[in-house]
């Protein structure tokens, strides 16, 4: 059975400055996990550590790098879901959680509910073993340095986030796909939200439908970008339901990505089926992105061209 994998990190305007960190963390998720799935390991094992290498990696809005909200705390976003018995877990509104996705794979596999927040979802993560970080291990200067100016009122490109053009905006969710050896799909997603949020504001990632699908009838699906037009067109599912009818993953992809047009929201999803193939479909100007399947080798692109890494 031919496997495949796909990863992502935000779709959004990426500066120019900032491509080829983009690029290089996508590889270094892309290539250990491709090596993974090819060597026997499950799509949902394969998902959740690529998500956890981007997670590690201050590039990306997620884990180690991830935004502030209004209250100047880290708080984290996160699901996975597998496609053969459709299984999921999620967390939402976390802090001092250095893997959101391993703690809502945990979720999944020993919990019988698919999403926890906040303080029940810390209480749950400490029963289970899992130590919790200090704040400042997930604080990087980039986002402290944000968070002031927006305060105080300097930083045009943040300021009243929700009125503003999301082409604008950083969405820097991480997410990976994967369809393993023995036809089994899983999805992963990640994030640190949206930039200067409110406390306990909770976007797509955390959805099962909106920012993370999986159907082993199908495929399955991460998405990324303004996570209120993707929570409102459950975009992850509208890419799953057409890939049911048939479509290819890039045909489902764009015919998803299309029905962000009634909130003019913008995007990028990331797409496997259970036959191996796969795509990154955005809307934005730029989005981080890679693919590998066995008969397309490794693809790696941040604009719209994608090359080998």
């Amino acid at each position: 059975m031919p496997c495949a994998l796909a990863v992502h990190g935000g779709a959004w305007n990426v500066p120019d400055g900032d491509v080829d960190p983009h690029r290089e963390g996508i590889i270094e998720a892309l290539k250990p996990g491709w090596d993974l799935l090819r060597s026997g390991s499950s799509a949902l094992e394969v998902v959740e550590r690529a998500v956890c290498t981007l997670e590690d990696n201050p590039t990306f809005n997620a884990g180690h790098g991830a935004h502030l909200n209004q209250a100047r705390e880290v708080q984290l976003d996160a699901s996975i879901m597998e496609g053969e018995k459709l299984e999921a877990g999620a967390v939402a509104a976390v802090q001092r959680i250095r893997h959101p996705v391993s703690l809502a794979r945990m979720v999944l596999e020993l919990s019988p509910h698919v999403l926890l927040v906040g303080d029940g979802a810390h209480h749950f993560a400490s029963e289970h073993g899992m130590e919790l970080c200090r704040q400042r291990d997930l604080l990087v200067g980039r986002e402290l340095d944000r968070h002031l100016r927006v305060r105080d009122g300097e930083d045009d490109l943040v300021i009243r986030e929700f009125d503003k053009d999301p082409l604008d905006i950083h969405f820097g969710t991480v997410g990976a796909v994967a369809c393993d050896s023995n036809g089994h799909v899983a999805a992963a997603t990640s994030t640190g939200g949206t930039q200067d949020k409110l406390p306990g504001r909770v976007g797509d990632s955390a959805v099962i439908g909106a920012g993370t699908y999986a159907d082993d009838q199908s495929g399955a699906v991460s998405s990324t970008g303004w996570g209120e037009g993707i929570l409102r067109m459950t975009l992850a599912k509208a890419g799953i339901d057409r890939m049911a009818r048939g479509m290819s993953p890039g045909r489902a992809g764009q015919a998803a990505i299309r029905t962000l047009n009634r909130v003019q929201g913008k995007a990028g999803l990331i797409l496997v089926d259970c036959r191996g193939h796969a795509s990154a479909v955005f809307n934005t100007p730029r989005m981080a992105r890679g693919i590998a399947t066995l008969d397309r080798g490794l693809l790696v692109g941040v604009d719209r061209g994608m090359t080998r890494p």
